[in-house]
């Protein structure tokens, strides 16, 4: 067996570098592929940043007693997916490609000054009726301890006779879900976002560039979504473990105020396991919907 190629990342480009290589590299044309190439992009040694993690947790509405936030080392995988993109280890550009779903797993706290190690690695090929769906696999391990990992399912759009087992969602939405709160997505979250996370997809950051994309207005990035409907409905303390599976339904334009909905009261009922989904601000068309398990510390 031939060994996985292991690209190792030590420093990484301005945000603005960065989309100007994904821009560059998306000349590729979609196709259809039998597999993705098998490799490994890692930064070797990233020290969580205080500094950053607060600015996180402001524009996702977090609170500093909850510690590290849950999805907070997903903004450490960035470079590497981009490097991904912009590499002819990527079949596809990363500019048409839709985040289908995401899958978080903490199997321990994170704590600040943490120096870690980082890993991308490429997954499996599912079939779509609108293209080809591709996994790619995230993980966080300090001193070789697994500390957090997730799997990030995107949508390749216009490939035709995709490969692979039948994409299906985990999810339904035959539980009864209510009406928890609602939240403002102002029309400059997108670029507020963008800055601390690096993804600077001009689809997220004003109405004139998304209708360069084909889009009536900016819509928020779903990891935005995701973290402030997770600042909801996690306690006001640092979790030990948690599990959290989401998948993107329908785009949230900007500006909204979506609405939270969940299988349980957000105030003092604690059960640690709960369906939600963010809807419109009618309450009746999801954004997203997820299941969340977690353990306190």
């Amino acid at each position: 067996m031939s060994q996985i190629p292991i690209l190792e990342i030590t420093s990484t480009p301005s945000s603005l570098a960065g989309l100007m290589a994904v821009l560059q590299a998306s000349r590729k044309r979609p196709g259809t592929v039998e597999s993705l190439e098998p490799v490994m992009y890692v930064r070797p040694a990233v020290s969580l940043d205080t500094r950053a993690m607060a600015a996180y947790a402001q524009v996702c509405a977090g609170t500093p007693d909850q510690g590290v936030p849950l999805l907070y080392p997903q903004m450490l995988t960035f470079p590497l997916a981009m490097a991904y993109f912009a590499s002819s280890y990527c079949p596809w550009p990363a500019m048409g490609t839709v985040h289908l779903a995401n899958s978080v797993q903490q199997h321990a706290p994170l704590h600040a000054s943490d120096v870690l190690r980082v890993e991308m690695q490429t997954g499996q090929l599912l079939a779509h009726d609108k293209g080809q769906v591709f996994k790619l696999a995230f993980r966080v391990l300090k001193d070789d301890q697994l500390l957090w990992e997730a799997t990030q399912t995107l949508l390749r759009l216009g490939v035709k006779n995709p490969v692979g087992p039948a994409y299906a969602s985990a999810l339904n939405n035959d539980n009864p879900l209510s009406l928890q709160t609602s939240f403002v997505a102002d029309s400059g979250i997108g670029r507020r976002y963008g800055r601390i996370s690096g993804d600077l997809n001009p689809i997220h950051l004003s109405a004139l560039s998304a209708r360069m994309f084909g889009f009536r207005r900016a819509i928020a990035h779903g990891m935005w979504t995701k973290a402030r409907a997770l600042s909801a409905m996690l306690p006001r303390q640092a979790i030990a473990q948690a599990q959290v599976h989401v998948e993107f339904k329908t785009p949230l334009f900007l500006p909204a105020r979506p609405t939270l909905w969940s299988t349980r009261a957000i105030e003092g009922d604690w059960n640690h396991n709960a369906l939600f989904e963010v809807r419109n601000s009618k309450g009746d068309k999801p954004h997203l919907r997820a299941c969340l398990s977690y353990n306190l510390a």
